[in-house]
């Protein structure tokens, strides 16, 4: 009754809402969280939510570039470096999920039993097509740091290819050639949800504490962009990391599983 009473003054008083950009991931697009999580923003503040969904690195760029009022990304260090040269402001923790390796159901007895190394080194012995993401996104940046904890990143090998697109995208070209790739969990689930629970793709290693995926929202800094929507990036980050809203992120699942735990309360860095 309260928001309907608010949304009425809000119209009568005749008051231009604000849109406000966002630069974010495919992860958070894909899966529908957005698409889940604008209305309610709009109906809580009577402003417009607009976002261009692609890698984190992408992302940070367009904050960099001035594009955007808001970030949502998921790629820590870059993160980290994307503050320290002066292009953002107030990062703060949001959720997290995991990643995971995924291949086609025909390969998944040769990972049986093997931890995180040796799948990789699996993959690299016997020459598994394996999809990367290519883009530096967070998903990119956190499989090359696997190849590199093992050797170094195979992009010279004609097993190793790059699909330069979103998790999802890459996902498909991963099933169409019968392969191998990296992902974040809540993706594969929305990927599950669309195969109708029979995937051609399925987990093959997961549960190593290397594979965490944290999420943060971060404000385009106003001191290097002068363009930027401070003022309502800095109430989206509020409202974003709300009790109601985390509650409902928390809940947010596919096939009855949660694709995001929230931490914005609890992570420590």
């Amino acid at each position: 009754m309260k928001k309907t009473i608010f949304l009425g003054l809000f119209l009568a008083l005749n008051i231009q809402a604000a849109e406000l950009r966002m630069a974010t991931t495919t992860s958070t697009d894909n899966t529908g969280l957005l698409d889940a999580l604008e209305p309610l923003y709009k109906q809580e503040t009577g402003n417009t939510l607009k976002w261009v969904a692609v890698g984190t690195g992408a992302a940070l760029k367009i904050g960099e570039d001035c594009n955007a009022d808001v970030l949502f990304v998921h790629s820590p260090e870059a993160e980290k470096k994307f503050i320290k040269k002066g292009f953002g402001i107030d990062r703060t923790p949001v959720m997290y999920n995991d990643f995971i390796i995924i291949a086609d159901k025909s390969l998944a007895p040769k990972f049986k039993g093997k931890n995180l190394e040796e799948s990789l080194k699996l993959i690299r012995d016997e020459k598994l097509t394996f999809i990367s993401r290519g883009d530096k996104s967070g998903t990119d940046n956190k499989e090359k740091s696997l190849w590199k904890s093992i050797g170094k990143v195979p992009e010279k090998e004609s097993w190793y290819q790059q699909s330069g697109q979103g998790m999802l995208a890459s996902i498909k070209i991963a099933e169409e050639k019968k392969g191998v790739i990296l992902t974040d969990r809540g993706t594969y689930i929305k990927y599950e949800f669309n195969e109708k629970g029979k995937p051609n793709l399925v987990i093959v290693n997961e549960g190593d504490d290397r594979l965490k995926n944290f999420y943060s929202v971060i404000a385009v800094n106003p001191k290097h962009c002068k363009n930027v929507n401070y003022t309502q990036a800095k109430k989206f980050i509020n409202w974003l990391t709300s009790d109601d809203t985390l509650s409902f992120i928390g809940g947010f699942k596919l096939l009855y599983k949660p694709l995001f735990i929230v931490d914005a309360k609890t992570r420590k860095e």
